[in-house]
């Protein structure tokens, strides 16, 4: 059967960095983004989020990614970028869904509002070190318990994988896509870190 890997966009959208990224992880790579991949070039992350909540809004981007996955006919690993990764655990307990092999999600900062969800498949949360909103450790302690669940606290800072973030991290970036190296597709996804 087709396998694929999609990785979903944070508020940034489609960007040369994300290109980077698709191209330096295995697999039959596509991006999805809120903006029909069209290159936004957001002057600040400020710009973005209000650009991304005004336009788009977590719910409808979490719609048109379900709508996505549901038309294809093969298996389906995800990687997710922050509000991409929310909209991905968002879609995660919906049955029609099962195609989706696996998610790897990097700061999710969202999942926060959405806690009491329980994934129809293996994800694994790669959460940043501190969050300025919310407390990482008591969002730790609502999911770890959780089936299909496995949470790896990073020592980076939110968007640390994303080049146009203030708080990217080279070494972080070549750590983690290494890492990314060893997931297959069809099975769960547990990163070795």
């Amino acid at each position: 059967m087709e396998q694929s890997r999609i990785i979903v966009s944070d508020i940034f959208g489609r960007t040369e960095a994300l290109e980077k990224l698709a191209s330096d992880v295995p697999g039959c790579v596509e991006i999805f983004d809120p903006y029909n991949s069209e290159m936004m070039r957001f002057d600040t992350e400020d710009d973005a989020y209000s650009h991304f909540t005004s336009t788009v809004g977590l719910d409808a981007y979490t719609e048109t990614l379900s709508e996505k996955i549901r038309a294809l006919t093969g298996h389906v690993s995800l990687l997710g970028f922050s509000m991409g990764a929310s909209a991905v655990w968002k879609l995660s307990n919906q049955p029609e869904l099962g195609n989706i092999s696996g998610a790897v999600l990097f700061y999710p900062s969202q999942i926060r509002h959405y806690t009491e969800m329980v994934p129809n498949f293996p994800v694994c949360l790669v959460l940043p070190e501190i969050e300025t909103h919310f407390s990482v450790t008591e969002l730790i302690s609502k999911l770890i318990e959780k089936e299909n669940v496995q949470v790896h606290r990073s020592s980076y800072r939110h968007g640390f994988m994303n080049a146009d973030s203030k708080n990217y991290s080279a070494a972080a970036y070549n750590k983690y896509v290494q890492a990314l190296y060893n997931v297959p597709f069809n099975k769960p996804i547990q990163l070795a870190i």
